[in-house]
């Protein structure tokens, strides 16, 4: 453990030396605004308590109102998306995880969230730490997780911090994850310079239950004990969720305090014997500690049950001696729970983790009157009304003023007509292979376990979306994260429809069928009225995407303030996606796979060159607008895919997305080293044609003599046959031969371990 995170951050430490370990005394103004309180905010806590708040009372409102725990600025917003299908078995935001139905007595349990700010100072246990967190929020509702994905965000790779960020984050992800046991199946990264300070670190979890296992976040019964289950208690992650809602500036590396330290090992027996616990039938109701520890996993789960509790600190294990009260009720230390047994039961779950060598203590009871009362060796320390911390009841909820932001009129002068037409595309089409953001990121994926398990199909067998099977069942889960913030940034509500409509096109590229989405809203300061605006808008387009598509939003993350001296991320709400395969034999890969298959395009190729990789890293243009996407277009091909592959009319299903067509019919060769022969289209530009990334459009190959049934099944969907594949592994573009497949996978596969320099 790095020695430093036994030291308090600088600015906590300096507002807590009034604070006594004893009888507490009432907290000042000052102390509370140093604490990230809002002065109007110290005045409704004196209106709800009807006194003037101690410290560590004012402490805990702090870390419960602060953005990281209450959405402040965003639940009027997130309120808006749509949270309501056939298939979602709890609603948004009711648990810790969305839980929709899979069909045979079977659930999924899933989520996305953030662990930007603490993976910017300390990457290795910020990483770590977040799949961890992300995991318990699974396993805390009675599911196994078995799959892990992830978005990553960071600065240009020539960068030498961007390097020590990367590496550290990838040893993070992988070393947990790998300890735990669940495999990592996919994911994606993006390189720009706007997060070169702020880099984003998403995590995703997927689980799966039986029907009537689910442990709700809840608590009642007046009496019922209440165990605090899992590793010690210790310095480490206090005030991480104030931490978390502040920009990073030059000065963030004095709160690496804030950051947590993970023991994936003493998880795995966590989840175990969480599990065994839920088959014991003794649990009315189990909260992981994650932002805000004791503090909030005691009040979230009061308020939603509407009883109270009385909780004994002393008798809290912890680390290190001498813990005063505040660091208790703040501490964010990793692989804890907190769990509320039947009375009359404690000695079975005393028995069971101990069996699993894991502390379980008896901390308190549930009260019938909904108030959370906290004492340090019988002495009264923090007296509280539950529903006050809480969102959904006492925390405050603000709307903030937005103006859409100036850097518009920029995007609004370009003109393509401008840009001349490339004499030379194949030296574009090798630069293009290379570039950061579509080269292979194998470096990476090859640190994570993929296999564990054994329920992963994407290794050998690719597919957009990674196919995961559910053990026990024919079914498979198509899994997937998806978001290009540059087409936000550009036309945050299109760039936010083409996120969910992205991931949706995987999933049912891959043989599925979409089901419900997760999201995690990476934004810069919400108090800027233009970053607001990007975010009000991005939640529009989501929520208009989800409802064409049928994917209702289960829940999630928002993370704001990811800003630093250099301005705001490009804003970036991640979308994360389950889809089901009622038979994992319905799984359709992205690969060719026969000489001679005929290789169509479904959708309309466009003179479109807008936000393209082509255009803005080699081109050099950061300024234009978002490219073509129509949600009907998007709607008519997607459904047109799944009629497709049930039909079994396709034998590979791949999306076109970084980089255009070109690039979609490399990686459709680089499974089996086949090649192919394209003619392109006279009436658009070269440019558009190859590398234009216009949305809604999908290359499938088909056996030459399914081709008639094929074109009869498409409808009023348009297409284009545009060309063969071939054995040889050539690639031949108008008759001209541009090399072998091998040649291009080299230049995929090692553009970035170059740049890394390993």
């Amino acid at each position: 453990m790095p020695p430093r995170l036994n030291f308090l951050p600088l600015w906590l430490s300096t507002t807590i030396m009034q604070a006594t370990m004893h009888t507490p005394q009432p907290a000042t103004l000052e102390q509370a605004v140093k604490l990230g309180l809002r002065e109007e905010e110290y005045e409704k806590i004196k209106e709800v308590l009807g006194r003037t708040p101690n410290f560590n009372e004012v402490a805990m409102y702090s870390v419960m109102w602060s953005e990281h725990c209450s959405y402040k600025n965003s639940i009027t917003w997130l309120k808006t998306l749509p949270r309501d299908g056939e298939r979602l078995l709890v609603k948004a935001g009711e648990e810790n995880a969305g839980l929709v139905d899979i069909g045979d007595g079977w659930g999924c349990v899933f989520k996305i969230e953030s662990h930007n700010h603490p993976s910017a100072i300390e990457p290795f246990q910020g990483a770590a730490t977040g799949v961890g967190g992300i995991h318990r929020d699974i396993f805390t509702m009675g599911a196994r997780p078995i799959a892990a994905l992830n978005s990553l965000r960071f600065g240009k790779l020539d960068n030498p911090k961007t390097k020590w960020l990367l590496k550290g984050v990838v040893k993070g992800i992988g070393h947990y994850g790998n300890c735990f046991g669940v495999p990592t199946v996919g994911g994606e990264i993006y390189f720009e310079h706007c997060y070169q300070t702020n880099p984003l670190v998403n995590a995703m979890s997927v689980g799966v239950i039986q029907a009537g296992k689910m442990v709700s976040a809840t608590s009642h019964g007046e009496g019922n004990p209440v165990f605090i289950v899992g590793a010690s208690t210790g310095k480490d992650g206090i005030g991480g969720a104030s931490f978390a809602s502040a920009d990073i500036s030059e000065n963030s590396a004095e709160q690496l305090p804030a950051v947590q330290v993970g023991d994936p090992f003493e998880e795995k027996k966590l989840l175990e014997a969480c599990l065994e616990a839920v088959e014991l039938n003794v649990l009315i109701g189990m909260q992981d500690m994650g932002a805000a520890g004791i503090t909030c996993s005691t009040s979230e789960m009061s308020a939603k049950g509407e009883h109270g509790m009385i909780i004994h600190l002393d008798k809290v294990p912890t680390r290190q001696a001498n813990m005063k009260v505040w660091e208790m009720l703040l501490s964010e230390s990793q692989e804890r729970m907190l769990i509320v047994v039947k009375k009359g039961r404690e000695q079975e779950i005393e028995d069971l983790f101990k069996k699993w060598d894991i502390h379980c203590v008896q901390i308190g009871e549930v009260t019938k009157e909904p108030i959370l009362r906290y004492y340090m060796h019988d002495e009264l320390v923090a007296e509280v009304p539950a529903e006050s911390l809480v969102l959904g009841g006492g925390a405050p909820i603000y709307e903030r003023e937005y103006t859409e932001p100036k850097y518009f009129q920029e995007i609004k002068k370009f003109d393509a007509n401008t840009i001349p037409v490339p004499a030379d595309v194949a030296d574009i089409a090798h630069q293009l292979v290379q570039l950061p953001n579509i080269a292979s990121k194998r470096w990476v994926y090859e640190q994570y376990d993929s296999m564990v398990g054994t329920g992963n199909t994407h290794t050998n067998e690719p597919s957009d979306a990674a196919v995961v099977r559910v053990h026990g069942t024919q079914k498979a889960l198509a899994c997937t994260t998806d978001c290009n913030s540059r087409y936000v940034y550009a036309d945050p509500y299109k760039g936010a429809m083409i996120a969910v409509s992205e991931a949706a096109r995987n999933i049912v590229c891959s043989g599925g069928i979409p089901v419900a989405i997760t999201n995690c809203l990476n934004f810069g300061n919400p108090y800027n009225p233009e970053v607001y605006y990007q975010f009000v808008h991005a939640i529009k387009g989501m929520g208009d995407a989800c409802r064409k598509l049928g994917t209702p939003v289960t829940g999630g993350n928002v993370s704001f303030y990811n800003q630093s001296e250099d301005g705001p991320v490009y804003p970036t709400p991640t979308i994360g996606m389950v889809g089901v395969l009622d038979s994992v034999d319905d799984k359709m890969t992205m690969f060719f796979k026969n000489e001679g298959d005929v290789i169509y395009l479904l959708g309309t190729q466009r003179n479109d060159i807008n936000c393209s990789e082509y255009l803005h890293h080699i081109v050099g243009i950061s300024q234009s607008p978002a490219p073509h996407f129509d949600l009907e277009e998007e709607y008519r091909l997607q459904e047109t895919i799944i009629q497709l592959n049930k039909a079994k009319l396709i034998n590979s299903a791949h999306d076109l997305a970084e980089g255009g067509l070109f690039i979609a019919l490399v990686e459709s060769c680089m499974q089996k080293n086949t090649g192919f022969e394209i003619t392109t289209d006279a009436a658009i530009r070269k440019d558009a044609y190859l590398f234009g990334e216009a949305q809604s459009r999908v290359i499938v190959s088909v056996s030459a003599d399914r081709q008639q049934a094929f074109e009869a099944a498409l409808g009023n969907q348009p297409f284009t046959k545009i060309g063969t594949v071939k054995a040889d592994g050539h690639l031949r573009i108008d008759s001209s031969d541009w090399g072998h497949i091998r040649n291009w996978k080299k230049l995929y596969d090692e553009a970035i371990e170059k740049l890394l320099g390993v």
